[in-house]
């Protein structure tokens, strides 16, 4: 058994008196804010004001994430609420008014079929034999090689055809993420070439839009908790992922050109 002091009654209710405290101070920062910025248009006054809501936040969310563990610890319970901890994005801190902004994507996939991949390789060289002419896979053809196949598809398709026609080319899609981020003045061509993805700075992220199969276990976790028997019929899900954003839908991909179409 261990040493260490186990959680008591009484630190969950000292944990509930510091939530309460905590929503109090996240109120009233963001009433201030309310107010004040009717009186005064100074981006200093503002970005203050708006430090102060994000860190009376970050108070909330500590506290909550408190009180939630010691309810668990002492009483088997949780909590219905889940409020963002220190994993999120930290207080935006660029431009008021951006003239610039850059679009990071990334996109995960796994090659669950590796035949059909170099399959539809091979069909788009066919159909246009300079899409396979790259000095990285001279010698080897798009058929015969997963890295030559790649090459291929990303170069004849744009990534967001691919996103929505992932399945037709023997891929499984995983998280991806979508970050807008805001600058000062535009880069000068050629300036992040070398390394373009150094220079993503979280603070200076307007928005972000996320995908991950993770959004969906924890709405069937809901489900579940809500009273869903097991003999009652499971609906089919409109997608295998919670879309957080504009992304293409993969039933619009079905009124598309065939699969092995390059794009012209």
């Amino acid at each position: 058994m261990s040493d260490a002091a186990q959680p008591t009654a009484a630190d969950v209710r000292a944990a509930v008196e510091a939530v309460k405290a905590a929503l109090d101070r996240h109120l009233e920062a963001v009433e201030r804010r309310a107010g004040e910025r009717g009186e005064t248009t100074g981006e200093p006054d503002a970005a203050a004001l708006d430090s102060a809501v994000y860190a009376a936040f970050d108070e909330l969310a500590a506290a909550g994430e408190s009180y939630d563990e010691l309810l668990y610890e002492v009483y088997d319970e949780v909590t219905p609420f889940e409020i963002p901890g220190g994993d999120t994005l930290p207080a935006y801190a660029g431009p008021e008014t951006p003239s610039a902004l850059s679009v990071l994507i990334r996109r995960d996939y796994t090659i669950a079929e590796p035949p059909r991949l170099l399959a539809q390789a091979e069909r788009v060289t066919e159909l246009d034999p300079e899409s396979a002419e790259d000095s990285r896979v001279e010698g080897t053809s798009a058929g015969g090689s997963v890295h030559a196949a790649l090459g291929v598809l990303f170069g004849e398709y744009e990534p967001d055809e691919i996103a929505t026609r992932h399945r037709e080319f023997g891929l499984e899609e995983g998280d991806s993420t979508l970050w807008v981020t805001a600058a000062e003045e535009p880069a000068e061509p050629g300036e992040w070439l070398s390394a373009p993805f150094d220079q993503a700075d979280p603070e200076r992220v307007i928005c972000r839009f996320d995908v991950s199969s993770v959004f969906d276990e924890d709405e069937e976790d809901l489900v579940v908790e809500a009273g869903a028997g097991p003999g009652e019929p499971d609906e089919e899900p409109d997608a295998e992922y919670t879309e957080y954003g504009d992304y293409p839908d993969e039933d619009e991909a079905e009124d598309g050109p065939p699969p092995g179409t390059p794009r012209r």
